[in-house]
This record gives structure tokens, C-alpha cells and sequence, in this order.
């Protein structure tokens, strides 16, 4: 790599932590304050301005990748969003990159993305109370051998999730779902064995996990697809403007009461829940077959 993209990638990679520094205290202030202020509505404003901030933020690197990044972002699809509106976003996953190819391309256009997290997550430094203050829902998962040993947790996961939701009753809000829950490598997709020819198999359980936790809230699905032409990069490759070129692709679809249910327990909800994701992957499986051969007849012209 020539030494001027890696002085790129370093002074945007500090540019990024100068920014996270700067918008770390106001947040950390008036987050401190609303948690001990009794009031619902002035709660509802702070986390209101709380989000502004989160926003600007994004504004800030936005403004750095396209300044020192240059990569082009070719969108095809569906364009109508809003800012008063409910959202589920899904995407398939390949690189750190994908969030902030998803922060440039919904900031100021849809609500503020959140996403579900691990509870372990809150102890990243500094980005873990930025979260634990902008309330990004964190989950707390049993697992099957748990559950066995313990039934009496069986069910509170979604209590608890629910409960921390209830505050987006006040304000619009877009939910962020990975549904593969890891990168996409080579190895993890013969591991797999995975059916889609790009993609690793979606976890149905995890998203009707976030849709019933919203507890119909939600209203829109916005399906994005993500192409890297010319190869899976580094977050550090995209910070040294070495890719040139991004491809995506955005679908919007109703989310249905049929998509709520008890995954759990519900068999005949499983079934079908399954089937309308496996259904969604097939789509984009597809479309991103068909960015990478449109992509390919671009270069031979």
C-alpha cells in the first residue's frame, strides 16, 4: 500500500477518534442528567437531543470519508423514507464498512439507527456508555442448556428487551439487524454449507427476536444489499480510499402483524417466520448476483 493512503487511513482514523471525544462529554452530560430526572416528557426531548448529537456525529465522519475517502456509493432501489416513520433495517454483513456505508447512507433520512447489542458490549471504552446513553437496546440471551437447567428464565430475554423499547413509544426510531450475526468469509460459508451463493444463512430467530420486542411499532422493513466489486475490504482499506466503488441496492416492504408471534413456542409461527426470511435472503442473494454481473458488463464496455 503506498505510504500516502496509509497517511489517509491514519489521519481519518484520527479524525474519527477526535470526534467520538468531542461528542462523548455533551453526551455523557445530559445523559447523566436525564437519568435522574423524573419527568417522561423531558426524558422524551433529551433523548430527542441526545440522537442530534449521535447525527451530527455521523455527519462529521460522513463528511471525512468523502473528503479523504472518495469512494464511490451507487444506490439503486427504493428511495422514499421519512423521518417520522418506524423502521426495521436488515443488511447483509462482510466488513466493519458496512456501518458506515449505512450511517452515510441513512443519516438525516431515516431516524437514528439503533442497534440490538450484546449486554457485554456496554464495556467498550467509551463507545460502550455512548451506547448505554444513546439507549441502544441491550440484550440479554439465555441459552438452550440454560434454559433446561433454569425454565424460569424462559421468556424473560423479551421481557427485558421490551422493557428497555418502551422509551421509542415517544419518538420514531430504526432498529439495525445483522441477520447473518457475523461477517461473511469464505470459510464460515462452506462451514455453513450455506444455500445462497454470496451470502451466509440468515438467523430468522434473531430478527423475529427484535420485531416482537418492538411489539409492533416497527412499520417498515428496509432490505439492503451490499456490494464490494472490488473485494470484501478492511475498515482501514476504506479509510485509505482504497475502494473506489460500492454497490447497493434498498427494498422497502410493510412489516406485517403475521411477523409477530412467540418464536419459541409457536411452531406453525417458526415455519412460516423462516420462510418469509429465507425468502427475503433468496431476493437478495439474487440482486446481489445481479450488482456483480451488471458491475462485471460495466468493465467490458
Amino acid at each position: 500500500m503506498p505510504v500516502y493512503s496509509v497517511l489517509k487511513g491514519l489521519l481519518s482514523f484520527t479524525l474519527i477518534v477526535l470526534n467520538i471525544l468531542i461528542c462523548f462529554v455533551p453526551v455523557m452530560v445530559l445523559a447523566l442528567f436525564k437519568s435522574v430526572l423524573p419527568f417522561t416528557s423531558v426524558r422524551a426531548v433529551l433523548n430527542v437531543v441526545l440522537d442530534n448529537i449521535a447525527t451530527f456525529w455521523i455527519g462529521v465522519n460522513n463528511l471525512n470519508q468523502r473528503c479523504l475517502g472518495r469512494s464511490v456509493v451507487e444506490v439503486s432501489g427504493s428511495h422514499d423514507f421519512a423521518l417520522n416513520e418506524w423502521y426495521m433495517v436488515t443488511a447483509n454483513h462482510q466488513s466493519w464498512v458496512d456501518i458506515l456505508v449505512l450511517q452515510r447512507l441513512f443519516n438525516r433520512r431515516i431516524p437514528f439507527i439503533k442497534f440490538f447489542l450484546k449486554r457485554e458490549l456496554i464495556w467498550v471504552p467509551f463507545i460502550g456508555l455512548a451506547w448505554w446513553a444513546l439507549e441502544f437496546p441491550f440484550m440479554k440471551r439465555y441459552s438452550p442448556a440454560l434454559l433446561k437447567k433454569r425454565p424460569e428464565l424462559k421468556g424473560k430475554d423479551i421481557e427485558v428487551t421490551k422493557k428497555a423499547c418502551e422509551k421509542f413509544q415517544y419518538f420514531p426510531v430504526s432498529i439495525m439487524n445483522f441477520l447473518e450475526g457475523t461477517r461473511f468469509t469464505t470459510k464460515k460459508h462452506g462451514q455453513q454449507s450455506s444455500q445462497y451463493k454470496h451470502l451466509l444463512m440468515p438467523k430468522a430467530g434473531g430478527l423475529s427476536f427484535a420485531l416482537n420486542a418492538m411489539d409492533g411499532k416497527l412499520h417498515q422493513l428496509i432490505d439492503v444489499t451490499i456490494v464490494y466489486p472490488e473485494g470484501i475490504p478492511s475498515f482501514f482499506d476504506y479509510l485509505c480510499g482504497n475502494v473506489s466503488k460500492i454497490k447497493v441496492h434498498i427494498r422497502m416492504m410493510p412489516i406485517e402483524r403475521a411477523l409477530l408471534g412467540d418464536y419459541q413456542n409457536d411452531a406453525e409461527y417458526r415455519a412460516y417466520f423462516q420462510q418469509w426470511v429465507n425468502a427475503l435472503w433468496q431476493e437478495k442473494d439474487r440482486q446481489f448476483e445481479y450488482l456483480l454481473q451488471a458491475e462485471a458488463g460495466d468493465l467490458d464496455q
